[in-house]
């Protein structure tokens, strides 16, 4: 094997951020995610901001949970989520200053 071409990186690991990236690249769950980054929200503040069904919404808040992204915690009846690792935002902001650049 030709160690001057093969990756850096293990195969377990470019999994896990092939991962990462099919998460967040979801429109739905980006608009989650950038609600939260202002303030937790329960699921209910999270439909009306998004305008969508709360069954679509908690299905998002799962992916986004199981991928540990968010977290929840109960208040009163009610499911609170709030952001569960800052680190996706590093990512985001460079997409975001990439994004502006091929703008200009």
């Amino acid at each position: 094997m030709d160690t001057s071409t093969s990756s850096p990186i293990n195969k377990e690991k470019i999994q896990s951020i092939s991962k990462l990236f099919k998460v967040i690249s979801d429109p739905t769950r980006l608009s989650i995610l950038f609600l939260l980054q202002k303030k937790e929200l329960s699921v209910g503040n999270i439909v009306l901001a998004l305008d969508m069904e709360q069954s679509a919404i908690s299905h998002q808040l799962k992916i986004l949970k199981d991928s540990h992204l968010v977290k929840a915690r109960r208040e009163g009846k009610s499911m609170v989520y709030s952001l569960d690792d800052l680190h996706v935002f590093s990512i985001l902001e460079q997409v975001l200053t990439h994004i502006n650049e091929l703008e200009q």
